[in-house]
């Protein structure tokens, strides 16, 4: 039990700490990991749906975590995560209302091809022109060194990819970010540290009607939750610190390494379970 515990314990610090550099929310690691150590856990097996609801009831606290390590270095654009957030609160609702309907294999198959489909779009990045377009809502920031970074977006976009981010959040509790900050900054040409801080306030506000949601189905492990939130708090507020101190580029080169090892990891699993 105690070993257990301390698994659970280092796994929430482990998670929150990638994940709240990466924009990601810890989830996309905790999810597969629960799955995996079902056994040494709990004996037996730990499904999905569980493994989805825990997670995204986890990750209200690093998200909390991490966005007031952010808010308090001023890089959280709360006016346009409230905007983002119109459509990805119901949709992760909706989201964590589907996770259950899917079957193991499904799942794990639909999730890696989720992942390497963003792993793709993230490495395509380099390769792509910056979208030049002049968005009717501009934003301006200035960073630490001085140098003023400007990035504006559409109200329909906006709001279709807040619908697609919260879908994504409560479907496999991994919040989301892994879509919202390439197109964040790819499409609005968001800086990579504002982005990353904005969704992880973003998806603080999705977990919290998403988890509620997978709480009502009766989706939630609390024992796993009252093990995970301790190091998930710690390492939110770390991984936001190390987050301002790597460069724009070094973010995107972990997500997108980490996002490819996770796809394959799970597409095997999902093709070996049919």
């Amino acid at each position: 039990m105690m070993l257990s515990w301390l698994l659970l314990v280092v796994l929430g610090a482990v998670a929150a700490i990638f994940g709240s550099i990466v924009g990601l929310g810890g989830g996309i690691i905790i999810v597969p990991a629960l799955m995996l150590l079902g056994p040494v856990l709990t004996g037996g097996e730990i499904g999905h749906a569980t493994a989805v609801g825990t997670s995204l009831t986890v990750l209200v606290v690093t998200a909390l975590a991490s966005t007031l390590s952010y808010a308090k270095r001023k890089i959280v654009d709360f006016k346009s995560a409230w905007l983002f957030f119109i459509t990805s609160g119901p949709a992760a609702m909706a989201g964590s209302a589907l996770t259950g309907l899917l079957k193991d294999g499904v799942f794990q198959l639909v999730f890696g091809i989720f992942m390497l489909l963003m792993a793709g779009l993230l490495i395509a990045r380099d390769y792509m022109k910056p979208f030049t377009r002049e968005w009717p809502i501009q934003r301006s920031f200035t960073d630490a060194s001085g140098e003023t970074h400007s990035y504006g977006y559409a109200i329909l976009p906006a709001l279709l990819i807040g619908f697609g981010v919260g879908l994504i959040s409560g479907l496999f509790g991994i919040g989301g970010g892994s879509l919202f900050v390439p197109l964040m900054v790819l499409l609005f040409r968001f800086p990579p540290h504002v982005a990353t801080a904005t969704s992880m306030f973003v998806i603080f506000l999705s977990s919290i009607l998403g988890s509620g949601m997978h709480a009502f189905l009766g989706e939630t492990n609390w024992l796993f939750v009252l093990a995970l939130v301790p190091g998930a708090w710690i390492g939110g507020k770390s991984g936001a610190y190390i987050a301002l101190r790597m460069s724009g580029k070094g973010l995107m080169w972990l997500l997108r390494v980490t996002l490819l090892l996770l796809a394959a990891q799970l597409i095997i699993e999902g093709i070996s379970a049919f």
